[in-house]
Formats: C-alpha cells, sequence, structure tokens
C-alpha cells in the first residue's frame, strides 16, 4: 500500500505559518511591508490585546482588483518576482509570496482594497484558508486588511504566546525596525484604542528622535555625529553616539536597502571604531545605513528575511570601520596620539594640558621574606569556637573572599555601642573582637526583606506627594512599566498613567527620605530590563533590590539609636552575610587578628 500523499493546501499553509508567523510581531512585519511594497505613504496600525484579538493595517497604497485580492491569498503568489534571477534584484520588502497564505491559514482575515481606477472595490473574507465570502464593497483607495483571532485553530501555538506587555514590546520592536528606514511615510500605531505614535513623516534623523526623546525638553540626536561615506561597493551614512552617551541599554540598528538586519560581524566594525573610548560594559548606540547593489547580496536565508548575506564582507567593513574613525575623530570624541611624546619615559602618551610627570619611585627591604613574617594569618579559625556553648554556634562557614578569611557570626545582636566610621560603615565591639558593617548594604538587605514581603502580601505603605512627578517615557520601556505597575504600587509608588508615553508619580516610598523619585524609578527600570527575564519573580527580586539599594543610600547620617535599630534588623534576617546579589555586609575581626597586627 501506498504511504506517501500529497498535503492539502490549509495543512502545507499551517506547516508554513510555524516558521513565517511566529507571533503578532511577525504578522505586523509582513502586513506593514507589503503596504510599503504597494506605496503607500500613510500606513495605519491597529492593535487589540498585543494582536491577539485584532492586528489591523490600513494604508493609503495602489490596492488590488478583485482577482489580484484573491490570488494574494494563494501560496507563492507574488507580484514582486516573476523569474529566480528576480531574487538577487531585488528592491521591494517582501518576495515570498508566504505570508498572506500562512496568515490566512492561523486566523480569521478580512480585506477591503480599492484600486484608484476602480469605481468600487473588493471585499473578501477568510478563515483557516478557507474563502468564506467574496463581493463587491465601496472603500477608499488602498488596503484595509484585519487579522482576528490569530492562531484561533492552533492552539498549542496560542498557548505558548507571551503575556500581553511582552507581546506588545515585541510589536513595538518591529515597528521600530520599520519605521526608522522609513522616515517618508506616515506612521500612526493605536493599542487598545490609545494611540502609541502618530509619526509625521520626515527625516532619518527626526524619526529617530520622535522614538527615543522621553520629552519635549531632551533632544536625542544630539548625543550623535553624523557618519557618510560613497564607494562604488557601497553607500553607507547614519549617525553614531558619542562615546560620553554610551550605556548598558544602547539602541543599535543596522539597515540595508531599506532593510532592517542583523550583521554580527559589521556591529564588531562599528565596536572597534570606538577602541579605548568606552566605559566598561558600556556600548554606543547607532543608526547606520547601507545602500548596496541588490546584486551583491542574498536576503532569501531565512523566511523573516534578518539574516543577510553580503558579497564583499570584508571590504564593506574595512570602509564601515574608517567612516565611523573619521565621523568620531572630525568630531574630536575619538582617541589620538601624541607623537611628540610617544616612548618618552617621563611623559605619558596622552598629554593632559602642559602637567609633567615623573617617574614613580619605589623603596624595598631587601631583607624582607614574605614566608617567614609574624603577621601571617592563621588558618585554623575552628578554635576561635573551641569552648562554645551550642548556643553560639556558628551558623554560617567561613568565606575565603577579599583576600582576607571571614570569621563567623552569631545569632546575638553585638551589645556594645557602635560608632560610625564616614557615611560607609558602622564599628561596634563584641564578644570575639569587632564587627565592621557596611552601612548601606545592611540597610538594602534589611529594606529588601521588607519589599519583598510588601510584594508577596499585595500591600506596602505610601507617602504622598504635594506635586506629583510627571515620568517622561519611550514606548519600549512603556509596556515593561505597565507590567510592574501593580509590584510598584506594593513598594509604595503609585503611578497613573496621563497619556501612551508618560506616568504622574503621586506618591513614593517613605523610606527615599526626599530623593528623586523619576531617578529612583529609571533606575529601577533599568535594573529590571537588563535582567532580560520573563519570569516574573525575577523581575519581582530585581525591582525590590534595586529600589532597596536606592532608599539605603539616602540616609547619610545616623545616630547611636538608629544604628543600633539596622543592627537588631539585620541580625534578625535569616541570611544577613551578604546582600542578595552577593556583596559582603559585615567583617569580624577578632581580638588575636587585632594583636597580631600589632
Amino acid at each position: 500500500m501506498d504511504i506517501i500523499r500529497l498535503l492539502p493546501d490549509s495543512v502545507a499553509n499551517q506547516i508554513a505559518a510555524g516558521e513565517v508567523i511566529q507571533r503578532p510581531a511577525s504578522c505586523l512585519k509582513e502586513l506593514v511591508e507589503n503596504s510599503l511594497d504597494a506605496g503607500a505613504t500613510h500606513i495605519q496600525v491597529i492593535v487589540r490585546d498585543a494582536g491577539r484579538t485584532l492586528l489591523q493595517v490600513i494604508d493609503n497604497g495602489s490596492g488590488m482588483s478583485e482577482t489580484d485580492a484573491r490570488m494574494a491569498f494563494e501560496r507563492h503568489a507574488t507580484s514582486k518576482i516573476k523569474e529566480a534571477a528576480d531574487l538577487f534584484r531585488l528592491r521591494t520588502m517582501g518576495f515570498r509570496g508566504e505570508a498572506l497564505a500562512s496568515i490566512c491559514a492561523v486566523a480569521h482575515v478580512e480585506v477591503l482594497t480599492r484600486r484608484q481606477e476602480d469605481e468600487i472595490g473588493t471585499l473578501l473574507e477568510i478563515a483557516g484558508s478557507d474563502v468564506v465570502r467574496q463581493e463587491l464593497a465601496a472603500c477608499p483607495v488602498g488596503t484595509n486588511i484585519k487579522v482576528k483571532n490569530l492562531f484561533y485553530n492552533v492552539p498549542v501555538r496560542r498557548k505558548f504566546l507571551k503575556t500581553d506587555q511582552t507581546e506588545l514590546r515585541n510589536l513595538i520592536q518591529d515597528f521600530y525596525r520599520i519605521v526608522l528606514v522609513w522616515p517618508q511615510v506616515q506612521f500612526t500605531l493605536v493599542h487598545n484604542d490609545e494611540i502609541l505614535f502618530d509619526l509625521p513623516a520626515g527625516t532619518e534623523k527626526q524619526r529617530i528622535g520622535q522614538l527615543f526623546s522621553r520629552s519635549l525638553k531632551q533632544d536625542y540626536t544630539s548625543h550623535f555625529v553624523d557618519i557618510k561615506v560613497e564607494s562604488e561597493l557601497v553607500s553607507i551614512h547614519g549617525f553614531v553616539g558619542k562615546p560620553e552617551s554610551a550605556g548598558k541599554q544602547p539602541q543599535q540598528y543596522l539597515f540595508v536597502n531599506g532593510r532592517y538586519m542583523r550583521h554580527p560581524y559589521f556591529h564588531k566594525a562599528i565596536l572597534t571604531a570606538y577602541a579605548g573610548t568606552l566605559g566598561a560594559d558600556m556600548n554606543p548606540s547607532y543608526f547606520v545605513y547601507f545602500d548596496v547593489d541588490p546584486e551583491s547580496i542574498d536576503v532569501n536565508i531565512h523566511p523573516t528575511k534578518t539574516e543577510i548575506k553580503f558579497q564583499d564582507e570584508q571590504m564593506i567593513f574595512q570602509i564601515l570601520l574608517a567612516a565611523v574613525r573619521e565621523a568620531l575623530g572630525k568630531f574630536n570624541v575619538s582617541p589620538s596620539l601624541d607623537f611628540d611624546v610617544e616612548g618618552r619615559p617621563d611623559m605619558p602618551v596622552s598629554r593632559l594640558g602642559e602637567q609633567k610627570y615623573e617617574m614613580p619611585r619605589i623603596s624595598n627591604e631587601s631583607h624582607y621574606n614574605p614566608f617567614h613574617s609574624a603577621t601571617q594569618v592563621s588558618k585554623d579559625w575552628q578554635k576561635l569556637y573551641e569552648g562554645l556553648p551550642k548556643s553560639q554556634e556558628p551558623i554560617a562557614e567561613p568565606m575565603e573572599r577579599e583576600g582576607r578569611e571571614q570569621t563567623l557570626f552569631t545569632v546575638e545582636t553585638p551589645t556594645g555601642t557602635p560608632t560610625a566610621v564616614g557615611n560607609r560603615y558602622i564599628v561596634v565591639p563584641d564578644k570575639e573582637g569587632i564587627l565592621l558593617i557596611h552601612r548601606v548594604r545592611a540597610r538594602a538587605c534589611v529594606l529588601y526583606d521588607i519589599y519583598m514581603r510588601q510584594i508577596r502580601a499585595q500591600q506596602g505603605v505610601r507617602e504622598q506627594l504635594l506635586f506629583p512627578d510627571i515620568w517622561d517615557l519611550n514606548a519600549e520601556q512603556v509596556p515593561t512599566v505597565l507590567s510592574l505597575k501593580d509590584d510598584l504600587r506594593y513598594l509604595g509608588f503609585e503611578l497613573e498613567q496621563l497619556s501612551p508615553l508618560s506616568f504622574s508619580v503621586n506618591a513614593v516610598p517613605p523610606q527615599l527620605n526626599g530623593q528623586n523619585a523619576l531617578a529612583v524609578l529609571q533606575n529601577i527600570l533599568a535594573e529590571v530590563t537588563a535582567t532580560g527575564s520573563s519570569v516574573r519573580e525575577e523581575w519581582q527580586k530585581s525591582l525590590a533590590l534595586s529600589l532597596a539599594y536606592s532608599a539605603a543610600g539616602g540616609q547619610q547620617t545616623m545616630t547611636e539609636g538608629q544604628m543600633r535599630e539596622l543592627m537588631d534588623q539585620l541580625f534578625h534576617l535569616n541570611s544577613f552575610t551578604r546582600t542578595p546579589d552577593g556583596k559582603m555586609v559585615l567583617l569580624r575581626i577578632s581580638e588575636d587578628e587585632i594583636a597580631r597586627k600589632f
């Protein structure tokens, strides 16, 4: 009996949809790219429930005839190419003829479309690859396509979609990748009846400013310098951030021929140009646009069309590296060598003003032998506890860190008089010697415990502000803040959304002691985003710890009573020797060790 059979088109389309349409953001990308290929100058995107319920794209492009509207949803039907050779001359965004067929295989789709030369348009309804209705209908020129109930017939795929906040963040990310390279097109994005973006047509720099400037007072593009280079192989232009504007969460975008791409090799070229100018863990932002002959690149590697292969990658690497270096050097933001002083032992390579430097002089003791030093620290830490009653046995293991063996700590709070050493440490005598406590970290441990208990109990204490602060965000940050809003309320922050991109901060935790609430919130947002976790519990821990550090650093001086209270709270925690992120909180120096030092 024969066992090989041809799959029905509906099944084949569902299989293809698994690769082309992975989530609502994939659907958005394909539909908007079709609108751009149709020559639209204004594209409206309407989303409900992060694309699960509805994803609608309305454009004023060329529209389709009745026959084309029906053919567009057939597999491998496209107007972009006619033969295989056209794959190497692509200037359109789409070309594979898979997207619409894949979308209608896993959703309910409704299309209204009309060409300029037609008096009446076409209405088409499709569900799971089956045409439900096709008739003439009145509509404006262009195309209006609605995708409803995505993955309604693929429950496994629908179940694996993330939260609405996560899916909305992915939608916005793909929206950014399109609008940044098409600034000449007006875009509107509406989510749950709220306008998130209304971007007028303009220049590339204006579009970058529209997306990333958090408020009208901040000109985001002032942190960038222009790059521009023309060659027979490639034309490159765009903007690279000044080194002082680098951060841990930079905006980094590469585009080629109007298309977003991922390219680690070209990313490396840009970072190489910044060599020696960036701090640790700091990365520059950049927006770089390439224009090359379509025959010299291959975009047909993956259905998402973000992985692109270049014919002359090494040469383009060198051109890009030189262009970024020239741009940074032109604006005096790239380090330069002073060849007049290079090699001279009494001057550093980089001259700071006219200050003169001398070589350091080092004295040494010729008879010193470290292996016979009387100050060696004994490793017999157990002897310190011989004869102690069971109730005073150590509760932690010894810690060999930071070059010093740490002795153990008992549950009892030291009864000696605490003394502040500057604004960082508390010194207190105890039965074994002296205890040195890092004040900020100790308070951070205490506050972290309080905040986590508030989050679990879903209630917290807040202090109302007489004059609320306004927190301006960019659209990428809004979904994260919305997902954190309840947890922030449990910690003491009361946020009220005033507009799609701004919140009013009406109350704050009382432990902030007058600190700038907006700076604290921005730091919390950065720390939570840096965790990169979609697990809510991890977000909560990062949120509580970030707030604990911010609040702990706000109190500059402490009275004896406050120090005693802090120690009592600290020693009643389940874990008090280290902070939740592993930093040392306290150090015991025994009387024997002190004696050896003398």
